[in-house]
C-alpha cells in the first residue's frame, strides 16, 4: 500500500528523545510499523505510524504508560533479630563435640546415634537428632561446618539465634524421620547436612514471604528462592554416599517452616525468650543422646 493510500500520522510527540525511544521499543515489541521524525518546531521528536495502525498503536502505548505509572510496591525491610554469631558458635560446638570426645573412626557413639531405618521404625526416634551430630571423617565435618555456618547464620540473623536454630533442628529432625521411614531397613545416614539444607530453604522463603523483594517483578522477587534451589541442585547431589533424601527433605522442611513462620515479628522476641529457645535446642540434642546411650 502506498504512502498516499495509507498516510502516516503522529501518534506521540516529545522533547526528550528517551521518551520517543521507549515508545518506539513498545511498538517494536508488538510489531507495529512506525518511524521517528525530527521536526523543526520547539518539540522536535515525533513518533509516526500508518493511519491503519493508529488505533492499535494508541492502545499499546496507553497500556504501557498506565502500567508503568503505577507506584512500585513498597519494599519491606525485614529487621535483624540478632547478630547470628551466637547460633553459629552453638552449632559448631554441638557437631564438634562427638569427634572431640571419641574421634571419627570406630566410635561407639556412631553405632548408638546413626540414623538407622530399622531402629527408627522400632521407636528410636532420637536417632533423627543424634545423627545430625555425627560425621564420617574430617572432610565431612569440615564441609558441614562451612555450609552450616553460612546458611544458619542468615537464619539466625532474621529469626534470632535461639529461635532460628531450634527451627533448623526441628526441620532437620522431621526430615530425618521421614527419610528413615521411606528407606529399607538397612539404610543408615549421618551428618549435619540435613540441617544445613533446612536452613538453606528456610531463610530465603521467609524473606520472600515477608515481602523483602516486593518492589521487583515476580521473577526477581522469587530469585533468592530460585537461587536456593540451584544451590540444592549443585551441592545436594553427588556420589552414591551422599544422602540425597536427607538433603531434599531437609530443604523442603525448611521451605515449609519459612512459609509458616513468615507472619511472626522475630525482632520483637526478647533476648530471654531467644535464650530459652536455644536452651530447648541444646536440651533436645542432650536428651536424644541420653536416650541413645
Amino acid at each position: 500500500m502506498s504512502e498516499e493510500q495509507d498516510p502516516w500520522v503522529e501518534i506521540f510527540r516529545a522533547e526528550d528523545k528517551r521518551q520517543i525511544r521507549d515508545a518506539s521499543l513498545v511498538l517494536l515489541a508488538v510489531k507495529v510499523a512506525h518511524r521517528v521524525d525530527m521536526n523543526a518546531t520547539a518539540t522536535p521528536w515525533s513518533l509516526m505510524v500508518p493511519s491503519a495502525e493508529q488505533a492499535r498503536a494508541h492502545h499499546e502505548l496507553t497500556s504501557y504508560w498506565q502500567e508503568n505509572s503505577r507506584p512500585l510496591p513498597t519494599q519491606v525491610q525485614v529487621p535483624f533479630a540478632d547478630s547470628g554469631w551466637f547460633g553459629v558458635l552453638g552449632f559448631l560446638a554441638v557437631i564438634w563435640a562427638v569427634p572431640a570426645l571419641q574421634g571419627f573412626s570406630d566410635s561407639p557413639l556412631i553405632e548408638a546415634g546413626v540414623l538407622h531405618s530399622e531402629s527408627v521404625r522400632q521407636g528410636e526416634w532420637w536417632r533423627a537428632v543424634t545423627a545430625l551430630t555425627l560425621h564420617g571423617g574430617l572432610e565431612h565435618i569440615l564441609s558441614n561446618s562451612l555450609f552450616g555456618s553460612l546458611f544458619g547464620f542468615f537464619v539466625a540473623r532474621y529469626l534470632g539465634s535461639g529461635v532460628g536454630w531450634l527451627a533448623i533442628l526441628g526441620c532437620a529432625a522431621v526430615a530425618n524421620l521421614f527419610n528413615a521411614l521411606i528407606h529399607p531397613d538397612a539404610f543408615r545416614a549421618l551428618g549435619a547436612s540435613t540441617a544445613n539444607f533446612a536452613a538453606l530453604g528456610l531463610a530465603p522463603t521467609l524473606l520472600w514471604r515477608k515481602g523483602a523483594f516486593r518492589q521487583h517483578d515476580w521473577r526477581r522477587s522469587a530469585a533468592p528462592l530460585f537461587a536456593a534451589i540451584a544451590m540444592l541442585a549443585f551441592t545436594g547431589f553427588g556420589s552414591e554416599r551422599v544422602d540425597v533424601g536427607g538433603h531434599v527433605f531437609g530443604f523442603i522442611a525448611g521451605v515449609c517452616a519459612g512459609l509458616r513462620l513468615s507472619h511472626i515479628d522475630f525482632s520483637a522476641i526478647s533476648r530471654e525468650r531467644q535464650q530459652q529457645c536455644g536452651i530447648v535446642a541444646f536440651g533436645l540434642v542432650a536428651l536424644s543422646w541420653v536416650l541413645a546411650l
